[in-house]
């Protein structure tokens, strides 16, 4: 396999001439998990009826058990959905709430997350509570503590960021699952950045329902993330659309809710395939030291804080803007550099003040975070 850096980007269809440092939004796909999607596409329309009646569930069923082992769960326990959004929603809007129940998350919650939890309390009399995280923060155990303040003899369920979006900060979800199950409480885990930034081993994580995405950092395409839920917390869990095999089990429900292009969720084997073929440890590390001497680097330069020490984070980290732009809008400063410097970064509004999140992937080199050094100097 081509060496990492600049020669690996060749394996994807990245536009030549760009700086790609925002992986963690929406992740990029390898050509060769693009083709296999493309297969899938191909075998489906040679005859509809035979793929999604005979081919599907058992295809559908290998690619869940494939992902299942690479997070060291069962597949039975293992449901794909669009997204990790789509399953933090399917178990949010199945679960009872009534007046008085805390559903507590943090003020790093991903806002589509953040949102859901609002409906639902808005329509249960259920209450939002987040505990507020301060950047920078020092430690695990800042986090921890932070989360554990908040937790009240109300709180039914605490949703958690596994990565934060805004920052990249890892979570202290063991401890943190163990502490709310404790006090009576469920936990339901926003995994959307965890599978292949992280060595993952969903099961002993000890939560109730864990949601993950597969187009990010495990190199599938678009439109792919998947909901494992502990055996004892299946019943009564449904996706968000309700099709024909409701109450017939947890798998069932979430295979087929309807007609839909499959190819990303069978491509899943092959994204695995394609990070093993890598060295899934050696993408890992390669990323981690990237992104955190990059970092390092930038906040020196700028002569601003990190989000956190190095070792809190997988392959995204966070740096605070130079106070001349705090003011700017996040979104207008964002695509000013996609189309100046045909850079793109994500400038997070955290707490008040705006906030550079840079990731790295196997493709990405040190000279792209110099051409971020560079743009933002000339602001």
């Amino acid at each position: 396999m081509t060496a990492f850096g600049l020669p690996l980007r060749r394996q994807f269809l990245l536009e030549r001439g760009s700086a790609f440092l925002n992986h963690g939004s929406f992740g990029a796909t390898p050509r060769t998990v693009l083709a296999a999607a493309e297969r899938w596409r191909a075998r489906m329309e040679a005859h509809p009826d035979r793929f999604l009646r005979y081919v599907r569930p058992v295809a559908l069923r290998a690619a869940a058990a494939s992902l299942a082992q690479f997070v060291h769960a069962k597949q039975q326990d293992v449901a794909f959905v669009e997204n990790a959004t789509s399953g933090v929603n399917a178990v949010l809007r199945s679960l009872e709430f009534r007046p008085g129940d805390e559903i507590l998350s943090t003020t790093h919650t991903y806002n589509a997350v953040r949102q859901t939890i609002r409906e639902v309390c808005r329509r249960t009399g259920a209450k939002p509570v987040e505990a507020k995280i301060v950047l920078p923060v020092v430690s695990s155990k800042s986090l921890e503590e932070a989360i554990e303040q908040k937790i009240t003899r109300r709180t039914r369920l605490l949703v958690l960021d596994h990565i934060a979006s805004p920052t990249g900060l890892i979570f202290p979800v063991k401890r943190l699952a163990a502490l709310a199950r404790a006090r009576g409480a469920q936990v339901l885990v926003d995994g959307a950045h965890a599978p292949g930034q992280l060595a993952l081993d969903v099961p002993s994580l000890g939560v109730d329902w864990y949601a993950g995405n597969c187009h990010k950092w495990l190199y599938a395409p678009k439109g792919c993330g998947f909901l494992w839920a502990r055996r004892g917390a299946q019943a009564g869990i449904h996706p968000p659309v309700i099709s024909h095999g409701y109450e017939k089990g947890f798998t069932v429900e979430f295979d087929w809710t309807g007609t839909r292009d499959f190819s990303a969720w069978l491509s899943v084997p092959d994204g695995i395939a394609f990070m093993k073929k890598l060295n899934a440890a050696k993408v890992r590390a390669y990323n981690h030291r990237l992104v955190t001497d990059a970092a390092c680097r930038i906040a020196e330069a700028w002569d601003m804080p990190l989000d956190g020490p190095p070792e809190l984070h997988g392959s995204m980290m966070a740096i605070r803007l130079a106070d001349r732009l705090q003011r700017r809008d996040p979104l207008q400063l964002m695509r000013e550099l996609l189309e100046r410097h045909r850079l793109f970064v994500a400038v997070m509004p955290v707490g008040g003040e705006n906030w550079v999140r840079i990731s790295a992937q196997a493709y990405n080199a040190p000279s792209d975070y110099d051409r971020l050094l560079k743009a933002i100097a000339r602001y």
